[in-house]
């Protein structure tokens, strides 16, 4: 199969090829964002064949020592997951973020930007000049927490994982969304974090990864499927956990925030560029939100999220795992040029 790259109705670039599918926007003068575009472009089609490679090495846990990789993409994994190592965990864990970083860098070297992101699934890679900055809020029902990033703070990369889709989990959690320096460390903190968001109960239902998926490295290991109805103390509890593996990894200064969901309750712990809040009040001046990873047939989509020994996914699974995703606004930083979701 060949790469695909295509201009959606809005301008933004749309990059396909076989499990990997990339929403891109560019922001600058018009000339140094189609230079841009066309970088970004031209890098695409050797990801993938990069990856399949080096796959059986991909999917082997760090623990057995630090993977001696080729690609420019697999190393990014390996460094994302390797401060984990204390536990199960494989470069698989980071694949979606590590996509995200690769591709940025290729869209914005040797370009004049003002800001740019690269999304895989939900795995955002971002790119901020001074002067210039994004805001992402994340939503249930309402808007549940604000991220205001600018050039002068750390994070780059943003990254959610869940229960849902495609991907498999042992945890609960509706959601883990995680700020990091990069869409890798996000996404390999967002998985250990989503999976420690969980409990026993009934109306748990657990089934074999090979019974979902045959092709699936995961075999007989039980993932989550279903959660009905859980006792408040019990959503509380399960929360809870998946609250002390953030601030744990947070204080180790591996990731600066998170914020996580769980049948219509939230956790959030930040150093300072995520903030809660209770009401949509004063947000009348934005525009018509749109799923910042919106391809053309509409679907929103996120990545995969495990890497414990339920965690050695296939290539296509921890790639592209269709879920819902946060509001996403790129805003300037007088007022917001642009709103996403």
């Amino acid at each position: 199969m060949s790469a695909i790259a295509a201009r959606l109705p809005d301008g933004r670039l749309h990059l396909q090829h076989g499990p990997i599918d990339l929403i891109v926007e560019a922001f600058g003068a018009t000339d140094e964002v189609e230079c841009a575009y066309g970088q970004a472009v031209e890098r695409f089609g050797e990801i993938l064949p990069t990856l399949v490679r080096e796959l059986p090495a991909l999917r082997r846990p760090v623990s057995e020592g630090y993977p001696l990789l080729q690609g420019p993409v697999a190393r990014r994994m390996a460094e994302a997951v390797w401060p984990h190592r204390a536990v199960y965990i494989t470069p698989m864990a980071a694949v979606a973020g590590a996509v995200a970083d690769e591709m940025l860098q290729a869209l914005v070297g040797g370009r004049t930007l003002h800001k740019a992101y690269v999304n895989d699934g939900g795995d955002i890679a971002l790119h901020l000049t001074p002067g210039h900055e994004l805001r992402a809020g994340i939503f249930a029902s309402a808007l549940d927490g604000v991220a205001r990033l600018t050039h002068d703070r750390p994070v780059r990369g943003i990254a959610t994982s869940g229960r849902g889709g495609r991907s498999f989990s042992l945890g609960i959690a509706d959601s883990a969304t995680v700020l990091a320096t990069t869409a890798a460390a996000a996404d390999a903190a967002a998985t250990l974090i989503a999976n420690a968001v969980n409990i026993d109960h009934p109306s748990i239902e657990r089934r074999p990864a090979r019974e979902l998926d045959p092709d699936s490295d995961l075999g007989d290991l039980p993932v989550t499927v279903a959660v009905g109805a859980l006792p408040s103390a019990l959503v509380e509890e399960a929360l809870d956990r998946g609250a002390v593996e953030a601030r744990r990894l947070r204080l180790c200064g591996l990731i600066d925030s998170a914020a996580l969901s769980l049948q219509g309750r939230w956790r959030i712990d930040a150093q300072s560029s995520l903030e809660p809040t209770k009401s949509t009040a004063g947000q009348s001046h934005r525009a018509t939100p749109r799923r910042l990873d919106r391809g053309p047939q509409g679907r929103a989509e996120r990545p995969s999220l495990l890497d414990k020994p339920q965690e050695r996914r296939s290539l296509r699974s921890a790639l592209r795992a269709p879920v819902e995703t946060a509001e996403i606004s790129i805003c300037d930083s007088s007022q917001l040029d642009r709103s996403v979701r």
